[in-house]
């Protein structure tokens, strides 16, 4: 049987995912600039929808990249 992933902000019992915190949000980014699926990365359903909207507002804010500098 494989591992049971838990979701890190249950663990640490995050009320909110904020947007401004990049260094969190870079961790659930691919390198091509895709956000990472639930099911690989272990995140709640819950947890998930609010990282997305994070991360769609910090690239609207442009802290963050939408596509990586290394894709060709």
């Amino acid at each position: 049987m494989r591992n049971q992933k838990v979701c890190r902000f249950t663990e640490a019992g995050v009320v909110y995912i904020d947007y401004k915190d990049t260094k969190i949000l870079q961790r659930f980014i691919s390198e091509q600039g895709r956000i990472i699926p639930k099911r690989i990365t272990g995140t709640s359903a819950k947890y998930h929808r609010e990282l997305t909207l994070a991360i769609k507002r910090a690239r609207h804010m442009a802290l963050m990249p939408f596509v990586s500098d290394t894709v060709k």
